[in-house]
């Protein structure tokens, strides 16, 4: 049976027909990832008391439009030379071609504008935010497969994957597998979704620590997968550069958990000797 399972198969085609209507899969794979987010949003929120529907609902779309806008742009700024004889195609992200890190950063730019408008505590909005957005990332990476890009170096694990001739590689002859990278990132931010669900209910993290948890969990593991990708990328140094934002994330994560740290226990150190000192005029008391 092991045997049966030797490898990941490419899809027949890209998109997909029903009746009359043609759907490419990469696009369906986002406008589903889109989907679960906004429902677990949704969930939380309501659970949190946080606006109204309205309110939710307006965060989400100005923030899906914002990701898409910054993913879009991030991607055409780091791949420019293949856009720059070709500015037309800029615009057909349903042919592939989103940058995650300029997704977050323009979606949650937007969502926390729109939050502030309406008067939503944006810390906590980035909480609830922050599961959604794995979840969105784990469904979405899927497209990558369906349009037979992204993967990484050749393999042959039980589940390497396969590409047909009219995307393989050069220099790599026909039949050979690749490491599907796609589904690598995709469990490891559906089980990152899952962790940020798990911390939320049993941790006592304060506003705004959740999402900190999830840039760190995220970019963690996007830094090794990266690294396993062999399609042509921006580099510097002989790094790709997603790798370089990664690097600078976790630093930045990495030195805002051990201030934050140190400011948290300099607070309760304080609290603690504003309760032991007595106030002035105050009668000593006769309890030993």
């Amino acid at each position: 049976m092991f045997a049966l399972v030797a490898s990941i198969p490419s899809p027949s085609s890209s998109s997909l027909h029903i009746g009359p209507v043609r759907l490419t899969a990469y696009g369906l794979m986002i406008a589903l990832g889109v989907a679960a987010a906004m429902w677990l949003v949704g969930r939380r929120a309501e659970a949190r008391h946080l606006g109204s529907d309205d309110d939710v609902s307006a965060v989400g779309m100005w923030a899906l439009a914002g990701g898409l806008i910054g993913a879009r742009l991030y991607h055409v700024a780091t791949a420019w030379d293949r856009f720059s004889s070709d500015p037309g195609s800029i615009p057909a992200v349903w042919r592939g071609g989103l940058g995650i890190p300029g997704g977050l950063a323009g979606g949650v730019l937007v969502g926390l504008f729109v939050a502030h408008r309406r008067g939503i505590d944006l810390r906590v909005m980035l909480d609830i935010a922050a599961p959604a957005i794995a979840l969105a990332q784990a469904i979405g990476r899927w497209g990558n497969w369906w349009n037979q890009e992204l993967f990484g170096g050749p393999t042959t694990l039980p589940w390497a994957l396969e590409i047909d001739n009219a995307h393989l590689p050069a220099g790599y002859p026909p039949g050979t597998t690749f490491h599907p990278t796609f589904l690598y990132e995709s469990m490891w931010s559906l089980a990152l979704c899952g962790v940020l669900l798990l911390v939320d209910r049993r941790a006592s993290l304060r506003a705004g620590r959740l999402f900190v948890l999830y840039l760190g969990g995220y970019f963690l593991g996007r830094f090794w997968i990266e690294g396993l990708r062999i399609d042509p990328a921006a580099e510097f140094a002989g790094v790709r550069w997603n790798q370089w934002v990664s690097i600078v994330v976790l630093v930045t994560v990495t030195a805002f958990v051990m201030v934050d740290r140190r400011w948290a226990s300099s607070r309760r150190s304080e609290d603690a000797e504003e309760l032991c000192v007595p106030a002035v005029g105050s009668e000593p008391s006769n309890v030993t």
